[in-house]
């Protein structure tokens, strides 16, 4: 685990910008990682649609099992979306502390309210004081072990108040500790300002893909060139498992198969059997049991 975390403050440090999908269980993990991405996320929204009950209601246990099951099958750095802390700031530590035990490498919180409502999936934000984050930000930055243990703090302020207040808010949570600043810019214009007026400041952009708000969808060659440093989709994965699963199971009801190519499926069973590791499986079989 504190290899994860060493070789992500190394990604950190390096030129160039970080390309983290989120995922939403290991097998998207190790999917992930077999096609060489360094980093991966768990994030609300693919979790709590993971689970079909939405990412304000995950609970501290849900995501501290999802967390679990995903380091144990990949040594990626892995970010989590803890949300808005779950509570005050002693929940906020108690959440901190079981998330690094179980394996994350970067933990993010954000200014929304607690608890927080499913209106943010229609765009509609509501976001606490900002002495109210910074007691987050003070129990998160004290409560980890690790110091490699990476605090990212999310500000949703671009969205309710404005850019300027966004940018405001970054720097103040940069000053009281945050190692990294998730924000959401309105358009292209923002996006392109932001590292310029948060020089030194770690920025995390966040992809949407199929988002109905008009924000920004950009590849990371340009997020790269404006000064950000990491950027994520929070919903890829998610809304292209579930769309291929709709279409197959669509097409079974209709005519008894899934549709697809013979070859092909016995391709993908095999990409599947690889990623999970099924011949070592098998050689420990062969050697013990089938000997």
């Amino acid at each position: 685990m504190s290899n994860a975390r060493s070789r992500f403050s190394a990604q950190r440090k390096a030129s160039g910008i970080i390309v983290q999908p989120v995922v939403f269980n290991p097998l998207t993990a190790r999917i992930a990682q077999s096609l060489g991405y360094q980093a991966i996320g768990l994030g609300g929204y693919a979790l709590g649609s993971a689970l079909a009950i939405s990412e304000p209601l995950i609970s501290v246990g849900d995501l501290e099992a999802a967390t679990l099951a995903i380091t144990r099958v990949t040594d990626l750095p892995l970010m989590v979306d803890a949300g808005a802390g779950y509570g005050e700031p002693v929940h906020v530590r108690q959440v901190i502390r079981r998330l690094e035990d179980v394996g994350a490498t970067s933990i993010h919180i954000e200014d929304q309210i607690y608890p927080k409502r499913v209106h943010y999936h229609a765009g509609v934000e509501h976001i606490v004081p900002d002495d109210v984050m910074l007691q987050r930000l003070e129990a998160a930055t004290k409560a980890r072990r690790d110091p490699d243990l990476v605090i990212v703090a999310r500000t949703d302020a671009m969205a309710t108040d404005g850019y300027d207040e966004g940018i405001r808010r970054a720097q103040l949570y940069t000053d009281a500790g945050a190692d990294m600043i998730m924000m959401f810019p309105n358009n292209q214009d923002e996006a392109e300002r932001a590292p310029k007026d948060l020089p030194g400041v770690e920025l995390a952009y966040v992809n949407s893909s199929g988002n109905r708000l008009g924000r920004g969808v950009f590849k990371p060659r340009d997020l790269e060139a404006w000064g950000w440093k990491l950027v994520s989709d929070a919903i890829l994965t998610t809304n292209v498992a579930s769309d291929a699963v709709w279409h197959a199971l669509e097409t079974m009801r209709e005519d008894g198969t899934g549709g697809q190519d013979g070859q092909h499926m016995r391709e993908v069973r095999k990409r599947v059997e690889d990623t999970i590791g099924l011949d070592e499986l098998y050689d420990i079989e062969r050697s013990t049991v089938e000997k």
